[in-house]
C-alpha cells in the first residue's frame, strides 16, 4: 500500500501555516485528532485511577489504552509499558535502579554514535558504584556503528550495553539484533534508545532482542512523554526507588506518582492514527503496514533531497550509513550551518542546526559541539518541501 500524503496533511492543522518543516526529529507536527484527544480528557471529568467512581474508571481507562496502544506498536506485552516524563527521565530513574546491584569491577557499555539521554544517565549511574564505562566508537567516515565495534569492548563482567537504535544525528541504524546476540552471549543486559527509530519504521522489540526499549510519543505526531517497554518479568525482578504507598505493582512500580492522562490518550490518538494508514484486521498489523509504508515514503522523499544536494557546492552530507533513517546532517565548505538555518526559517523552511544532544557523536565527527544542519523528513514531508528546501540551499550558498 502507498500512503496518500496529501490526505495525510490534511490532517496536520499546523500545517496551514505553509512552512516545511524538517524538525520533525525534534519532534513532529502533531494531528488534529490527537489535540481533541488531549482537549476532551482535560475537560472530562476524571480523577485518580479507581473503580468506584465515573471519573475513576476514565482515568484507569485511559491509562490502560495507552499502554495498549504502545505495545500494539512495538510488538511487547502492555504490562510492561512504562509511561514517564520523558525518554531522559525514564532512563536516569532505570540506571539508578539498575546501579545498585553494580560495583567495582562491573562494566557498562555506551557509544560514541548515541543521543547523551543514552549515555549520561548509564556514566553517572557507573561512576557512583565504582563501576567501569566502556565505550564503543562508530566510524566517522561511513557512520556505521557495527556489532564487532560493540563486541569489542564486551567482557566476562559486562553487566550492560546501551546503544541507540538509530541515531538523531546522523539516521545510522545499527544491526541490534546481531548486537543484542553478542550482548546476551556475554550475560549483559540490552536497553535500546528507540526514540529516533520509533518515528520511521515498524518496531518489533523482542525480534530485535532489546531488553529495555525507549521511545517518545512526541517523535510520532503524539504529545511530550516518554515511553519505557520492557518484559514485565524482568521489571518484577527490579525494586526503584518509591514513595511508601504507592503501587508496588508492575508497570505502575516505575511511574512515580499521577499520570498525565491526557498526554497518555493523546498518544493513544496518535497510535490510532498511524494505525488508520494501514490495512490489516489488528491494530498491530495496520500499524507495522503503516510504518512501512512511511518508511517507503520518506526513503524516496531522501533520495530525491540526496540528488539535489548533490548538485550543490561546498555541501557535505555526513549522513552516510547503508542503513539509516531519513535524517541527514550537513555542513558546508566556509560557512556556518547556522546561518543557514536562520537564512532558510525566514523563507518558512525550519532545519535546525546544532549537535541535538548527540554531543559524542558530534564530538567523533569532527564537528566539535556545533554539529551541522539537520534535515528530518516526516510522514507529512512532500516533494514540494523538498524543493523549497533546495532551492533556500542554493540560494543561501549563492549569497557571500
Amino acid at each position: 500500500m502507498g500512503l496518500d500524503v496529501a490526505a495525510l496533511r490534511s490532517c496536520f492543522p499546523s500545517l496551514a501555516s505553509g512552512t516545511a518543516h524538517f524538525d520533525g526529529p525534534g519532534g513532529t507536527q502533531v494531528p488534529e485528532a490527537v489535540g481533541r484527544a488531549v482537549a476532551a480528557t482535560l475537560t472530562a471529568p476524571i480523577s485518580n485511577r479507581g473503580s468506584v467512581t465515573a471519573a475513576e474508571r476514565f482515568a484507569d481507562e485511559t491509562v490502560l489504552a495507552a499502554r495498549s496502544a504502545m505495545a500494539d506498536l512495538l510488538g511487547v506485552d502492555p504490562g510492561g509499558i512504562v509511561f514517564g516524563r520523558s525518554a531522559t527521565a525514564l532512563t536516569f530513574d532505570l540506571a539508578r535502579t539498575l546501579a545498585a546491584g553494580w560495583g567495582p569491577g562491573d562494566e557498562v557499555v555506551v557509544t560514541r554514535l548515541d543521543h547523551d539521554a543514552n549515555i549520561r544517565p548509564w556514566v553517572v549511574a557507573a561512576e557512583a558504584v565504582g563501576a567501569t564505562v566502556r565505550w564503543a566508537a562508530f566510524d566517522p567516515d561511513s557512520g556505521e556503528l557495527t556489532a564487532d565495534d560493540v563486541a569489542a569492548v564486551l567482557s566476562d563482567r559486562t553487566r550492560l550495553v546501551a546503544v541507540t537504535g538509530a541515531s538523531n544525528l546522523i539516521g545510522t541504524r545499527p544491526p541490534i539484533e546481531e548486537i543484542a546476540a553478542r550482548v546476551h552471549a556475554a550475560g549483559a543486559l540490552l536497553v535500546v534508545d528507540g526514540v529516533h527509530l520509533t518515528a520511521h519504521a515498524p518496531v518489533d522489540v523482542p525480534a530485535l532482542g532489546a531488553d529495555v526499549f525507549t521511545c517518545s510519543p512526541y517523535k510520532f505526531l503524539g504529545p511530550h512523554c516518554g515511553v519505557m517497554a520492557a518484559d514485565p518479568a524482568l521489571l518484577t525482578t527490579l525494586r526503584p526507588a518509591k514513595l511508601l504507598p504507592s503501587s508496588d505493582a508492575v508497570p505502575e512500580r516505575y511511574e512515580l506518582g499521577t499520570l498525565p492522562y491526557e498526554l497518555l490518550a493523546g498518544t493513544t490518538a496518535a497510535v490510532d492514527f498511524l494505525a488508520a494508514l494501514g490495512d490489516g484486521s489488528s491494530r498491530r498489523e495496520r500499524l507495522v503496514a503503516a510504518m512501512t509504508a512511511i518508511e517507503e515514503h520518506e526513503d524516496r522523499l531522501r533520495e530525491r533531497l540526496e540528488a539535489g544536494l548533490a548538485e550543490l557546492p561546498g555541501v557535505r552530507l555526513r549522513s552516510r550509513a547503508a542503513h539509516r533513517t531519513p535524517t541527514l546532517l550537513l555542513t558546508f565548505e566556509g560557512r556556518d550551518a547556522a546561518d543557514a538555518y536562520r537564512f532558510l526559517a525566514e523563507r518558512g523552511v525550519n532545519a535546525p542546526a546544532g549537535s541535538f544532544y548527540a554531543i559524542e557523536a558530534s564530538r567523533r565527527l569532527g564537528l566539535g559541539d556545533t554539529g551541522g544542519l539537520r534535515v528530518g523528513l516526516a510522514p507529512y514531508s512532500d516533494a514540494d518541501d523538498v524543493d523549497r528546501l533546495l532551492t533556500g540551499l542554493r540560494e543561501w550558498l549563492a549569497v557571500r
